[in-house]
């Protein structure tokens, strides 16, 4: 596509059954604004904030399908419970003229079982890396009552006023983990070949549709590759993102990479804040663990302005299904040339944190530069309520009570 025929970044854009004001998106960035898995009124600000701010869409994370799915149990996870703080918080971005999307899933072996009380799952049994706890392996049943329980999710999201539903199909959590020849060991009809592995993440998505219809948009956020020696590799993701394209389940595909399990920096790139995580840890085992052997787990990776643009870019290649781009995005130059080359929207996470108005000045003028850094020290913020460090007092949300476990990093 020439510069000249580009749709431009701030027009109107179709995203299934909606029309979004321009093509930047709010992603998923884990608040740590839940505590006792309830809508809280900063969880609601935080969204304001950025749908103010001039974003398309935000996007809601983590909105965990059951409640073993949550990676600590202080996450949503979706019953009628919740469902009138969610209608305040769509109610809230309405009210900025910006869509809201709700990030379903579930979180599999990367859930915190003890956290949670409940065991954590994954498609063979296994030893936690991070926690040292256990990975019972899901039966049949867990399969299915899962996928059920995306497209009851869907509803009820929905129900709550949410334009959309983004399935998560990444960073090994449930999906994820059965896509992953390194973690998925089984022999029976969800194991061993890649149509076989694949079987949840299509289930999932035909549940999730069969069930919504066209009432709302439905994204899926896909792993090109898992960052791990033996996982989840380009080629092979790239034939399942064909797979999900003659479903038909989908309304776009966001490309995202990384293992919350295994290698979650190279997602991120850049430096890994180990320090920073240490000090956020409130048991003192925790903290010397991190502080001794973290940087095993959290690598730093050199970071550049959209690093998962070359992946991205044979996937454009391949399919007509409209694709997002997630991935050091911060600036308005990258986004034009994104959608300049074919990518319907980009997704942008810490430069927003760091500057939530920043997609409005961006319109307004050309010129404007973010501000972010790329420290990643708003990563471990998580615990508190998730904030660019950076940013002035008047600028960050109320800090958040500590849950009384620590959860997964």
């Amino acid at each position: 596509m020439t510069a000249s025929a580009a749709p431009a970044l701030f027009g109107p854009a179709r995203l299934g059954p909606l029309t979004l004001r321009n093509r930047i998106l709010k992603a998923a960035t884990f608040e740590g604004m839940t505590r006792c898995g309830e809508v809280s009124e900063d969880l609601v600000e935080f969204h304001r904030r950025h749908a103010a701010g001039g974003v398309a869409m935000t996007t809601v994370a983590y909105c965990a399908v059951a409640p073993e799915g949550r990676t600590e149990r202080h996450q949503i996870w979706m019953r009628p419970e919740v469902l009138p703080g969610l209608r305040r918080l769509t109610d809230a971005v309405h009210a900025e003229g910006a869509a809201v999307s709700a990030q379903l899933g579930h979180a599999g072996p990367v859930a915190d079982g003890r956290s949670n009380r409940l065991p954590s799952l994954g498609p063979s049994a296994a030893l936690s890396p991070q926690g040292l706890s256990r990975i019972r392996e899901a039966s049949h049943e867990d399969i299915a009552r899962i996928t059920r329980a995306h497209a009851d999710a869907a509803l009820l999201a929905a129900e709550a006023g949410f334009d959309a539903v983004e399935i998560h199909l990444g960073h090994n959590y449930f999906a994820s983990s059965f896509l992953s020849p390194r973690i998925n060991r089984r022999t029976d009809a969800y194991g061993g070949p890649l149509e076989a592995r694949a079987r949840v993440a299509r289930e999932v998505a035909l549940a999730v549709r069969d069930a919504v219809g066209d009432r709302v948009a439905i994204l899926a956020k896909l792993n090109m590759d898992d960052g791990v020696p033996g996982g989840f590799w380009l080629d092979e993701s790239l034939r399942v993102a064909r797979m999900l394209e003659r479903d038909g389940s989908l309304d776009a595909l966001e490309l995202t990479a990384g293992s919350s399990l295994l290698n979650p920096m190279y997602l991120f790139r850049g430096e890994a804040p180990l320090r920073e995580f240490a000090e956020a840890m409130r048991n003192p085992a925790v903290r010397l663990g991190v502080r001794l052997a973290g940087g095993r787990f959290l690598r730093s990776y050199p970071y550049q302005e959209a690093y998962l643009l070359d992946s991205a870019r044979q996937f454009l290649a391949a399919l007509s299904l409209p694709l997002v781009l997630l991935g050091g995005v911060s600036q308005r130059e990258t986004a034009e040339r994104a959608v300049a080359e074919g990518f319907a929207f980009v997704a942008m996470a810490r430069a927003l944190l760091r500057e939530p108005d920043l997609v409005e000045r961006m319109r307004k003028e050309p010129g404007t530069r973010s501000l972010c850094v790329h420290c990643n020290k708003c990563m471990p913020t998580i615990y508190t309520g998730t904030r660019c460090v950076l940013a002035t007092a008047a600028d960050r949300p109320a800090e958040q009570p500590r849950p009384s476990s620590e959860p997964v990093v």
